[in-house]
């Protein structure tokens, strides 16, 4: 995701669907791609709102980000590569609009526009304020490594001292703090009253509700399962010595000793999370989030939210 912010000439979902169309209700929307420049049109048959696409978010789908007389929306419609196509963007499915300019999309708050430009790019926002001047596209290094830029300058003055401090000393607690100002904190799910499936998405929440999760325990973490630096691995058995780093025999523990209540799993030994982190299909997200509620999933077991 630290990639996921494309712009109208370079970005490939657009690029690969040059002409797509969706109606919903009164409104027929349209995106469409001419050389570098896309538009997207919503119109009720008698009045017609057309934008130019500024900034797309997402890898697979994608949402896209308007301005409009010097404000922010959000899309109501994005692109889903599970159906090849448009429908109403994830989270606003409730929203019934009442004129054009309502079916275009959702006015961006000034904390939530700062929020997305925030984790999905890098010097976006100065001072607490959003600076699309400033902007660049991805997550680079001093986005998470405050302080990357002034060690390249001293290296390369041959002074070495002001290296960044290494993330991988934190806790585990205080990793899922750190990861969480993109992926949700704990208390920022709770705060934000984000009940029920959509949850999901947030997997420093999701984590920390696990019965096995320890804040002191580096086997249970962000980066314990995941390296920041590549893309997510999809292979279910990838996860597999993680798993039993805790869950194992002596021998896949190493010198390790098991946590209090780490108990072997009777089942199977392979593909752990195909089992203990499901997927939760979002209603009307047309994507699937793998839980990070680590957990016994009982077939009929309400979502624990």
């Amino acid at each position: 995701m630290g990639r996921a912010i494309e712009l109208p000439g370079t970005n490939p979902t657009l690029k690969a669907h040059p002409k797509m169309t969706f109606r919903k209700g009164a409104y027929s929307y349209s995106v469409e791609t001419v050389g570098a420049k896309s538009t997207y049109t919503v119109t009720d048959g008698t009045d017609t709102i057309s934008l130019p696409i500024r900034w797309g978010f997402g890898t697979g789908g994608q949402t896209w980000v308007l301005e409009r007389q010097g404000k922010l929306y959000d899309s109501l419609v994005s692109y889903y590569p599970s159906i090849e196509g448009l429908d109403i963007t994830m989270g606003e499915e409730r929203i019934t609009p009442h004129t054009v300019e309502e079916a275009m999309g959702r006015e961006l708050a000034p904390t939530e526009a700062r929020a997305c430009f925030g984790c999905h790019a890098s010097n976006a926002v100065l001072k607490r304020k959003l600076n699309l001047q400033t902007m660049e596209l991805g997550v680079t290094c001093e986005h998470c490594h405050a302080g990357t830029n002034a060690h390249l300058i001293d290296a390369l003055q041959g002074q070495f001292d002001s290296a960044p401090p290494k993330l991988g000393k934190l806790s585990a607690e205080d990793v899922s703090t750190f990861c969480g100002q993109c992926h949700r904190t704990w208390d920022a799910v709770l705060r934000g009253h984000f009940d029920g499936e959509v949850n999901v998405r947030f997997q420093p929440y999701r984590l920390a509700n696990s019965k096995c999760f320890d804040g002191a325990d580096p086997r249970i973490s962000c980066i314990a399962c995941h390296d920041p630096h590549q893309d997510v691995v999809r292979q279910d058995s990838s996860y597999d010595p993680k798993c039993l780093s805790c869950h194992g025999s002596a021998t896949q523990r190493g010198s390790v000793p098991a946590p209090a209540g780490a108990h072997g799993c009777p089942v199977a030994k392979a593909n752990c999370v195909s089992c203990h982190m499901p997927k939760v299909n979002l209603p009307g997200g047309h994507a699937a989030f793998t839980d990070h509620q680590i957990r016994v999933v009982k077939p009929g077991d309400p979502y624990p939210n």
